[in-house]
């Protein structure tokens, strides 16, 4: 390989030099296998650009250069085959804020905010956050091993209220891992349609399929009919490990609709972080042999973890399709009713919690990590979970 995937990277700092949520908030003998970042450097060209923004020396407020909006256009021609414009595009920190500003943007107080779980946390907390109506339907669980989770239109349908006017949509999904398919994607077309819905489609682990020759296509690019109604979503975060930077991109492509978020970000957002701009140019302008390695690397951190579970009675998982998350039903592994708790505490292997996702139960595993320290905290696993 020609950059480094095997080697540990020191992440916990003697004096907090460079504190990380992953690595910090738990004591130093836990392996943290929780939130979603890798414990991998990000590639070579955007050390360098930063590194070279970083020696000029002034890092006043910035702008978004057109060689970034460009680098996008033409990533997403290339990848996606879905030609984007610049003016479509507001750079902002972060997709976490873009939902809940696209919350206040299109939306009123008591309007319902419609999620599908299980879900990423923040999900599950924008319409709170925001004085909005939550409301959620469930994924179809698996009824067998190895079957992935499925959307359950019926359940949407079920669902959705005269009152629903919002729909934060992922894609692929985190943290199930699926890969939605386009009669899947099409009945949704049709229900946002049907049902005059706006949709914020968080497609941040685009870039991370790990099926060989797989090929991510967005939502608006498959149905542009929903194009007037729906915000993209963005970011190199979680590809290239930047998410310390705060940049992520909204697309939009109806003028009418990107005025709308625009101004509802007025005063809400800072200005465009000037090394994020500079990273996300550089990871999308030449990080794209870094990424085909990492994804070597992912698929097969992927299938060490499929044996694992495969020895592990009690629990259960449909391998991800994408990104570096697994999730795993662990209701019949003997661990109680928050096993998440119980692995932290007896193996010091710590896993994010399935209820904060909606459903309790179930952990998920990031395996976005160095293959020994993946064994470490797998063999862990194994004096609780494994049986002769």
């Amino acid at each position: 390989m020609a950059y480094d995937f095997a080697t540990p990277v020191e992440r916990r700092h003697p004096e907090g030099g460079w504190a990380s949520q992953k690595w910090h908030r738990y004591g130093d003998d836990v392996l943290p296998l929780w939130v979603a970042d890798m414990d991998f450097r990000s590639p070579p060209a955007v050390i360098d650009a930063l590194q070279a923004r970083v020696a000029h020396g002034v890092y006043g407020y910035g702008e978004v250069p057109a060689t970034l909006t460009e680098t996008l256009c033409q990533w997403s021609a290339h990848h996606y085959d879905w030609p984007i414009q610049p003016e479509w595009q507001q750079w902002l920190p972060g997709v976490v804020p873009a939902l809940h500003l696209a919350a206040l943007a299109l939306t009123e107080p008591g309007d319902g905010v419609f999620t599908v779980a299980p879900i990423y946390p923040p999900f599950l907390e924008v319409a709170k956050r925001t004085g909005r109506l939550p409301q959620q339907a469930m994924l179809a669980a698996p009824s067998t091993p190895n079957e992935p989770w499925q959307l359950d239109i019926a359940a949407l349908e079920a669902a959705i209220t005269p009152r629903t006017r919002l729909l934060l949509w992922c894609q692929p999904h985190n943290p199930t891992g699926r890969v939605w398919r386009h009669e899947e994607l099409a009945a949704l077309a049709e229900l946002v349609e049907r049902h005059d819905l706006w949709v914020v489609s968080d497609e941040l682990h685009c870039d991370l399929l790990l099926d060989e020759g797989a090929q991510h296509r967005p939502l608006v690019a498959s149905f542009p009919e929903l194009a007037k109604r729906t915000i993209t979503l963005w970011a190199p975060s979680k590809t290239f490990n930047l998410a310390g930077l705060t940049s992520a991109c909204a697309v939009i492509p109806d003028p009418a609709l990107r005025e709308r978020f625009a101004a509802a970000t007025k005063g809400l957002f800072p200005d465009g972080n000037v090394l994020g701009m500079v990273a996300s140019e550089a990871a999308y302008r030449h990080g794209e042999p870094w990424r085909q390695e990492l994804l070597s690397v992912l698929r097969e951190h992927s299938g060490t973890l499929q044996a694992r579970v495969a020895a592990w009675p009690g629990v259960r998982w449909s391998a991800p399709e994408s990104t570096y998350l697994a999730w795993l039903d662990m209701r019949e592994a003997g661990l109680g009713d928050a096993p998440y708790k119980t692995l932290l505490k007896e193996v010091g292997v710590a896993l994010s919690d399935g209820a904060a996702f909606g459903c309790p139960g179930f952990v998920r595993l990031n395996f976005g990590t160095t293959a020994s320290q993946l064994e470490a905290a797998l063999s862990r696993m194994d004096s609780l979970l494994k049986r002769d």
